[in-house]
């Protein structure tokens, strides 16, 4: 996986203005491979929707994936005759390489594309990107799998529709329920962090980039829609469907080592009504019962598997003792990574040391409670030791969790929070200014904060897409947690 330097703070999410005449908004991209049929009737139809129901500017971008046929020369004349639309050519094929460069070359605030035979209906659009507008969500999925969606196509395609959503539940944990409709939205500063950390370049880009995404704890918004399959397709469904799967290897094996570096998008808008300050209300504490309780769970029946095997080839004390060693390295692993959430192999030397303490604790608990059960009796049964130890690891692990959220993985918010509050000071060259990406810079209090249109750059796709992908980034104005929005009245 990626680990290009990490491109900044993300803003605090917030309403778009509507900019400057001529500023688009909007940006939607459609990327092609020999489609000199299909291309102008899309464009068209689509420029013509957009100029009677979209409310802001808006710009068309035909992205051209080293087509064979006339497909550049129909991109080229609909770029010459409407203002709107704008085409460029990649010499290279795949999907998200196109939206990648793109992407990364536009100026518009709010970044979208979909699939040139508009399977989808374009009454979603509006839906689509609104909540990427008003601030409310990061990224916009159209999802034909909604309840309230509704869909014509093959049983062939929708069986491997749904089949290729449960793998992603199943082994990815995703929880959206499309991944591969050709629907999608995102908002340019979101993408500007989120881009540098995608692999793929082609079908399974968006998969790539949910996923990261979701785990990052970025919000996701469905927009159930109505689509007909388009009989026509050029997408190879076998070719297709087994880079998707090496794809869902290759990012579960990167989740699974801690390897991709979601910390860089974690918690990172400055609204988020979980960094508030609540009074008698422990910071996760729910979570991290819950989380606790199902690897206590596991961790057990792990536990008296390996002791029943150790006891077949020697004494209790023995079979305890390395059934309990093994079984504590697992659960404080597990523990690591979901109870607390801690990722990567920073510290996790030192955690499996403090893990190793409470392991003594607790093998001290439960040697303690076999000697005085064999002090009862001379020959207990099975059965008895194993209903000994359960009782004797029910009271270690409420210790254990003690020991674990206080000691061994403390939570470290007041600091972080304290750096970030210092580092965000208004001293601080990045609030000299007052200027934000996309506006007022959210939650300033100082008096000469004021709204700063979007900015206009040249969009010269050709040097986004020779220079190294990390260069497509910006550095982005850190914010201020707690702020808020002095436009809201609220």
């Amino acid at each position: 996986m990626r680990t290009d330097p990490s491109p900044g703070t993300l803003p605090a999410r917030e309403h778009l203005p509507a900019g400057n005449a001529g500023t688009p908004v909007l940006d939607v991209v459609i990327p092609v491979y020999n489609e000199e049929k299909d291309l102008q009737p899309c464009v068209m139809r689509l420029h013509d929707h957009l100029a009677r129901t979209f409310p802001y500017a808006f710009r068309i971008t035909i992205a051209d994936n080293a087509s064979t046929d006339t497909t550049p020369l129909v991109a080229a004349r609909l770029d010459a005759e409407i203002p709107e639309v704008r085409s460029f050519r990649l010499e290279q094929k795949g999907r998200g390489r196109a939206l990648r460069t793109v992407w990364s070359a536009s100026d518009a605030p709010i970044l979208a594309y979909m699939d040139v035979d508009l399977s989808t209906d374009l009454n979603a659009l509006l839906p689509l990107v609104a909540p990427l507008i008003s601030g409310h969500s990061d990224l916009a999925i159209g999802s034909r799998l909604s309840r309230s969606s509704r869909v014509v196509r093959g049983a062939k395609r929708e069986f491997i529709s749904r089949t290729y959503n449960l793998i992603l539940r199943g082994s990815l944990q995703a929880r959206f329920s499309d991944a591969q409709c050709g629907f999608k939205a995102i908002r340019r500063d979101v993408a500007q962090a989120l881009l540098p950390l995608v692999e793929d370049t082609g079908w399974f880009f968006d998969t790539e980039m949910l996923v990261v995404a979701e785990r990052a704890g970025l919000r996701i918004h469905e927009v159930p829609v109505d689509w007909v399959d388009d009989p026509d397709s050029t997408v190879h469904i076998v070719k297709t469907a087994t880079d998707d799967l090496k794809g869902v290897w290759r990012v579960g094996r990167a989740l699974a080592t801690g390897s991709l570096p979601l910390d860089r998008l974690a918690r990172p808008f400055g609204d988020d009504p979980r960094d508030r300050e609540l009074t008698d209300v422990p910071r996760g504490l729910a979570r991290q019962l819950v989380g606790f309780c199902v690897v206590g769970v596991l961790s057990t029946l792990f536990y008296l598997l390996l002791y029943s095997g150790f006891r077949i080839v020697s004494g209790p004390q023995i079979a305890n003792a390395l059934a309990l060693l093994v079984s504590a390295v697992a659960n404080t692993s597990a523990n690591r990574r979901l109870t607390f959430g801690v990722r990567g192999r920073d510290r996790a030397v030192r955690h499996q040391a403090q893990g190793l303490v409470v392991f003594g604790i607790g093998l001290a608990l439960t040697s303690g409670s076999l000697a005085a059960l064999n002090a009862a009796t001379s020959n207990p049964s099975h059965s008895t030791e194993l209903a000994v130890l359960i009782a004797a690891n029910l009271a270690a692990t409420v210790l254990r969790f003690l020991l674990f959220r206080a000691w061994v993985f403390p939570d470290r918010t007041d600091e972080t929070a304290s750096k970030v509050v210092a580092s965000h000071s208004p001293d601080s060259p990045a609030y000299s200014n007052g200027a934000h990406p996309l506006g007022a810079a959210p939650g300033s209090h100082r008096p000469t904060a004021q709204h700063v249109p979007y900015e206009t750059t040249d969009f010269r796709v050709v040097d986004a897409a020779d220079r190294p992908r990390g260069d497509a980034t910006v550095q982005l104005q850190p914010v201020r947690p707690h702020d808020h929005d002095p436009r809201n009245t609220r």
